[in-house]
Parts: C-alpha cells; sequence; structure tokens
C-alpha cells in the first residue's frame, strides 16, 4: 500500500510542470487549475505572484511530505524499530517556529510590493469617471467634454428566448468604454442609486462604485482587444444586464475615437435649439426607451406591477408635461424609479418623453423640444 502511494506520489510531481506550463490555447488541465494571466501590468503581476507563491508552497509541500514518506518507510515496524516516547525538543520547537516565520516574511515583501501597486493610481495618464446606474454604466472622459452611457445591446428577442442566443449574449453594449494601449488609465467610480461594482477579470481590477462616495483603481493594458466583464454587487433585478465592454485601441485609433466623440458632442449641443417633429421624436424616443427604460416598463409599456408600473395605465404620460418632465429628471424617492436628468441628454430626454406620450395608443400629441427640458431643469 505504501508502495502504491509514493508511486502515485512520483508521478503526481512529474506530471504537474507539464500541466502548469501548457499553452493557454491548448485545452489542457491548465485552463482549469490555473488562474488566467490577463493583459493589463498589474494583471501580470497578480499573476506572478501568484505563481511565486504556488512554488513555494510546492517546495514546502515536497519537503514535508518527503520527510514525512521517507520517516514512514524507514522507521517503519516490519524493520524492527518500535515507538519512541520522547519529550519536547527546544530546538525542534525553535526551528519549526522560526523558518516559516523568515518564509513568511519572504512571502510578504512581493506581495506588500504587488498590493502597492494596484493602490497607486497617481501619474494616470487619463482620467474617467465611471457612474453605476440602475442598469448601465456612465463614462465621463475628464477634461476631454466627453460623455455617453453604455447599455446592454442584447435584443429582447435573444432575452425572451424568441432568437437563438448569440456569441456574448448579455455581454455587449451600444457604447463601449474605449481606451488606449500601453497608457495608464484611472476610473473614478461613483453610483447613483445603489452600489454597484466594476469588474474586468482580465485587468484584474474590481472596484465597487458607491453613492455619494468616490473609489479609484487603474490599470495599463498591454494588448489592444476588446475585454468584458460585468456588473459583481447584486443591484436589482436588472443585475444580469450591466455588462462591462472594453475596447483597447491603438494610439492613433483612440486619438481618432475621441475626436468622433468630441465632433458627436459638438453637434448634439447645435441641435439643441432644433425644432423636431412627432415622427423624428418618436424614432429617437423609441431608441431611447428600448434602451434604457424597457428593463423595468417592457416594449409594450406594460410593467411588471408593482415593482415597475404599466406606463400604459399611468397617468403621467397623460398628465401634465411638466410632472412628466420631473418624474423623468428627478426619479422618484423610495422607487427604482431613477433620476435620468444626470444620465441623458436633453435631446434623448425630449425624445422619450414624446415617445412615451403617443406610444402604445396614448396619443397625446405632444411633442417636448430639447430646449424644454433644459429650461425645466434650468428652473428647477
Amino acid at each position: 500500500m505504501l508502495r502504491k502511494a509514493l508511486r502515485l506520489f512520483s508521478m503526481t510531481l512529474l506530471a504537474l510542470p507539464t500541466l502548469l506550463l501548457a499553452q493557454e490555447e491548448e485545452v489542457t488541465q491548465t485552463t482549469i487549475l490555473n488562474m488566467p494571466e490577463g493583459v493589463s501590468t498589474v494583471s501580470q503581476q497578480v499573476y506572478g505572484l501568484h505563481m511565486l507563491i504556488f512554488w513555494v508552497c510546492v517546495v514546502i509541500g515536497v519537503g514535508v511530505f518527503g520527510v514525512m514518506l521517507w520517516a514512514m518507510y524507514f522507521h517503519r515496524q516490519s524493520k524492527g524499530h518500535k515507538a519512541e516516547n520522547w519529550h519536547e525538543s527546544v530546538k525542534v520547537e525553535i526551528a519549526w517556529t522560526v523558518i516559516p516565520f523568515f518564509i513568511l516574511a519572504a512571502m510578504a515583501w512581493p506581495a506588500t510590493k504587488v498590493l502597492i501597486e494596484l493602490y497607486d493610481t497617481s501619474e494616470a495618464e487619463i482620467d474617467i469617471r465611471v457612474t453605476g446606474s440602475q442598469w448601465k454604466w456612465q463614462y465621463e472622459y475628464l477634461g476631454e467634454d466627453v460623455r455617453f452611457l453604455s447599455q446592454l445591446a442584447t435584443s429582447q428577442d435573444h432575452i425572451y428566448n424568441l432568437d437563438d442566443k448569440g456569441e456574448f449574449y448579455l455581454q455587449e453594449v451600444d457604447n463601449p468604454l474605449v481606451v488606449p494601449v500601453n497608457t495608464k488609465v484611472r476610473l473614478l467610480l461613483n453610483a447613483t442609486d445603489v452600489i454597484h461594482s466594476f469588474w474586468v477579470p482580465d485587468f484584474a481590477i474590481k472596484k465597487d462604485a458607491i453613492p455619494g462616495y468616490t473609489t479609484e483603481t487603474w490599470f495599463e493594458i498591454t494588448e489592444t482587444g476588446i475585454y468584458r466583464g460585468a456588473c459583481t454587487e447584486l443591484c436589482g433585478q436588472g443585475h444580469a444586464f450591466m455588462p462591462v465592454v472594453v475596447h483597447v485601441m491603438e494610439q492613433d485609433d483612440y486619438q481618432f475615437w475621441l475626436a468622433e466623440k468630441k465632433q458627436e458632442a459638438a453637434q448634439l449641443a447645435a441641435m439643441m435649439e432644433n425644432v423636431f417633429t412627432l415622427e423624428e421624436h418618436m424614432a429617437r424616443g423609441e431608441q431611447v426607451y428600448t434602451a434604457s427604460c424597457s428593463v423595468c416598463h417592457q416594449l409594450n409599456g406594460q410593467g411588471i406591477p408593482p415593482a415597475f408600473p404599466s406606463l400604459v395605465d399611468s397617468a403621467i404620460p397623460t398628465g401634465p408635461i411638466e410632472e412628466h418632465l420631473n418624474v423623468l429628471v428627478n426619479g422618484r424617492q423610495g422607487t427604482v424609479m431613477q433620476a435620468f436628468g444626470p444620465l441623458l441628454n436633453e435631446i434623448d430626454l425630449s425624445a422619450v418623453i414624446t415617445y412615451t406620450r403617443n406610444a402604445w395608443g396614448i396619443e397625446t400629441g405632444d411633442v417636448v423640444q430639447p430646449i424644454d427640458v433644459y429650461n425645466y431643469k434650468q428652473g428647477q
């Protein structure tokens, strides 16, 4: 029995390096047993620390079990050995106290170094304010006058099993976070309603976004590509519909994207004084409603009472426009109806109000213009 145990132990030791050094792209046990290396400077340091501590533990395990098995084999009863009665040895007590102390102290140095690096957000080249809301992310590039919402892009047909689910089911958004490669990016996180959590596993970052409080984290990505994460704090009924998608570009591509976003912002500002027709607002409002409102109120406006009231049977779409503006801009205290004033621009707000006042057979004929929303905000 002992020989079988020794043979199994030696076979495991021989196979372990092969498993751990296998290529990631190959479907091997490494995919299951080991953590991913990631694509950020921090994730690579975390992976390096993980492997260092792992091999230290392997060496300790081999040493301890080796001595134990050696003693069991060479001092067994069949060879004439008899059990000894002996008391504590001061030297042994000191040895197995001092040696682990120095081992832990040696392991603490690289661990502390990585931990300090994780929290060092200084000297960032790009600052982005990330605001979590039920159930979407808002990204604001500080100093660049660029701000936009990032919302789930998976269609309702996929969610309700009316169509086949795609490869990135519940992991696709309309506007991903875009950053350049090899650039230190600092994220300043907060929330408007409940606690959310920003998590991208390939970056080795996970940080809570807390209402009324700003937390921060950072990353520097070494490879271009599209990386996906999610909100990992249980934040309500639509928690599963709050993905994080980050598009990492080359520097030139990022500058081109940033210039386009600035141009879009300038165009939106110029459209503030435009007078939109009912048809124009209905088309835009339907898009805004589908992206921002349908999770709670459903595409047909029927809601999911009592938590998410029906809009079709509500007095809000048919009541005074000022009351409708108040609910949408400021939200409702004590309910899940959040304030969309800080999240949507005046054009989108006016479009979605117009849409909900004229959809599903309501047809009030009211057309709310962006300047109406702007004036309402200024008058509060």
